[in-house]
Parts: C-alpha cells; sequence; structure tokens
C-alpha cells in the first residue's frame, strides 16, 4: 500500500481556512478517492481508508464526491462534513430528478475527450466546456482515434471554431508518444478529470498517463457509439505525480447552475450582442443588429445562436425545478421535526 503525503494527494494552504484549528485537526483529513452506493474510498497520509455514507437527511451538495477533501469523524467511521472545494463539477440529475449530481470536486483540469468519429458533436463539446469552465477548471478538448480518420484536421478545426481559448489536443490514443503532451496540461500533485462519452478513449488515456492497464472497449462499428467501460468514479495517480479522475461516459449532461461557463463559453457571441444598436435586440431583423450581421458575412454561424438559446433557456428552467424540489425538501424536514417535537412533549407530559 503506497502512503502519500497531504501534498501529494492535492492538499493546499486554502483547505486549512475549512477547518476550526482549535477544535478540528489537519491530521483527521481525508482525500475521497472512489464513491460507492454504500461506501467512500479515501486517501490520507495515515494509509486507504474506507469510509461509511453520512446520514441519509444530509443535503446533496454537503456530501462527498470524488476529489473531496473530508473531516473523518474517527469514531463513527464516517466523514464529518466536505471541506470547502476549489472547484466543483456538478449536473443536473439524470431523468425526472429535480435534483444535483455532483461529478468531481478540486478539480485543476478538465480533459473534454471525444473521437474524430459521428460521436463528434459540436453541442456535446459547449455543454462540457461550459461546465469545466464554470467550475473555474481548465479545459483542453482532446480529440482521439485520429488514426482512424481521414479528416482529422477537420476535425480539429471544427472544435476550435468553439473552443475559444480553450486548447485542442489531437491524438492517438494507442499511442504513448502521442499522449505524452497531454501531460503539460496537469502538473505535480494537480488533479484533471477526464469527461466525455463511454468508448472513446478516456480509459486508454488513463491507461497511457498513469502506467495502468484499466479494462477499455471499442467503439462499435455500426453506429460509432461506445460501449460502457468505467463503472464508477475514482481517483488515479498518474506518472507525472498528479491525479486524473476516471468518470463513466454521461448518457445526458443537463447544465444548472452554470451561466458564467456558459457566458465565457459564448463570448464571442456576447460581445457582438453588445454591439447591438438595441439592448433588448432579438437578433432576428431589428435594425444595426450586430449578430444577424455576422451571422449574414459567415462570420458566425446561426446554429451556435441557436444552440446558446437552447442551452440558456433549459439552465434556467433546471434551477427552478431544483430549486423547487429543495423547498419541498425544506418543508417536508420542517415537518418532521415538528412532529417529532409534539411526540417528545407527548412523553414527557404522559
Amino acid at each position: 500500500m503506497t502512503i502519500y503525503s497531504l501534498e501529494e494527494l492535492g492538499w493546499r494552504p486554502a483547505f486549512l481556512q475549512s477547518l476550526d484549528l482549535d477544535r478540528e485537526s489537519v491530521d483527521d483529513t481525508a482525500r475521497i478517492s472512489a464513491v460507492h452506493r454504500d461506501t467512500y474510498e479515501a486517501l490520507s497520509p495515515q494509509g486507504e481508508l474506507r469510509l461509511r455514507p453520512m446520514p441519509a437527511d444530509t443535503p446533496v451538495e454537503d456530501r462527498p464526491t470524488v476529489g473531496d477533501w473530508v473531516l473523518v469523524d474517527t469514531a463513527l467511521e464516517r466523514p464529518a462534513r466536505v471541506l470547502d472545494r476549489q472547484t466543483l463539477f456538478a449536473r443536473k440529475a439524470a431523468g425526472h430528478d429535480h435534483s444535483i449530481q455532483l461529478i468531481a470536486a478540486n478539480v485543476d483540469a478538465g480533459f473534454i475527450v471525444s473521437s474524430c468519429n459521428d460521436d463528434f458533436n459540436l453541442p456535446r463539446l459547449e455543454r462540457y466546456l461550459s461546465l469545466v469552465r464554470d467550475a473555474g477548471a481548465f479545459p483542453v478538448i482532446v480529440l482521439t482515434k485520429a488514426d482512424l480518420a481521414e479528416d482529422a484536421a477537420d476535425f480539429a478545426a471544427r472544435a476550435r471554431k468553439i473552443a475559444g481559448d480553450c486548447p485542442v489536443e489531437t491524438v492517438n490514443a494507442r499511442e504513448p508518444a502521442e499522449l505524452e503532451k497531454l501531460m503539460a496540461w496537469v502538473g505535480k500533485n494537480q488533479t484533471l478529470a477526464l469527461l466525455g462519452s463511454s468508448g472513446v478513449g478516456k480509459t486508454t488515456i488513463l491507461n497511457a498517463l498513469s502506467g495502468k492497464s484499466e479494462a477499455v472497449s471499442s467503439i462499435r462499428e455500426d453506429d460509432a457509439k461506445g460501449r460502457h467501460t468505467t463503472r464508477g468514479r475514482s481517483m488515479h495517480r498518474l506518472t507525472s505525480g498528479g491525479w486524473a479522475i476516471d468518470l463513466p461516459g454521461m448518457r445526458e449532461l443537463a447544465l444548472a447552475g452554470t451561466q458564467e461557463g456558459l457566458e465565457s463559453t459564448f463570448g464571442d457571441l456576447l460581445e457582438l450582442t453588445r454591439e447591438c444598436r438595441f439592448s433588448d435586440c432579438q437578433h432576428a431583423r431589428e435594425p444595426g443588429c450586430a449578430v444577424r450581421a455576422a451571422i449574414d458575412s459567415g462570420d458566425l454561424d446561426e446554429a451556435r445562436l441557436v444552440r446558446f438559446r437552447k442551452l440558456e433557456r433549459e439552465i434556467e428552467r433546471n434551477e427552478a425545478s431544483i430549486h423547487e424540489q429543495r423547498n419541498k425538501q425544506r418543508g417536508f424536514a420542517k415537518m418532521v421535526k415538528q412532529v417529532q417535537s409534539q411526540r417528545w412533549a407527548h412523553r414527557k407530559r404522559t
């Protein structure tokens, strides 16, 4: 069993501000390295830990996710609380569940992995870019399977049109020398997260950067869709001294609370809107519309405007539904406490 120091695990002085050093000790902190249905795995200078879940009534946002630093309740063998996060990847839970799902925390760089085939999808890339930027992490678009595509340069060019200042790397994930250039984006004791659909090469990249041999699966030939390989969220040591969080492929990436990331991803479009003659311009056929002029001249793809409006409406709708769900949960918790208080008062009288 390898023992890591706090610094090697990614600890930073800023996390000290989350501790009450008169009552809490740095020695009782650990970093969540894997999340399972009924347990957490964690790493600390004392070694590997297996922790029980927090109480069921703990709000989702206050529960640990992979990459989190936690204060450990050694008596109960579970996290007492989560230390303030430097960055957090979160999305609206898939399906009809009106709640937030935590993805990963304290990530420095997000590798947004896609492949040079039918999996390549500009709207999906924009979603991931918005997620990573809103969290405060540094995004890098990684396009894999370049060796299998006749027009890999075209895929890279299309990605760069929507990437802004985000680097775009094109690699053959099965060539170790090709992947060495990705090491430049994650420093010693820093953490990266691998995001993208199943089968695009995330696990192959992880194997190359970590020296491990996790199971991988190929992309189906009939539709270029990936088979699921990664089953859970887990943190792995890299040969460079950093860490990588491997995440399962996400069928849905419903955004909520990522308005700043959206505005950053569509910064070119928003810059044009500031040049419109009218502040409430709808970018239809109003006179002096800079956005419409850019579309007419070919400088802006109208589909990008459509995608921006779609994501903006989605974020607003999801935030409203999550807020409503939180109010319901608070109301239910308050009712439960009132009932418990009444029962306790009745027992005291009798």
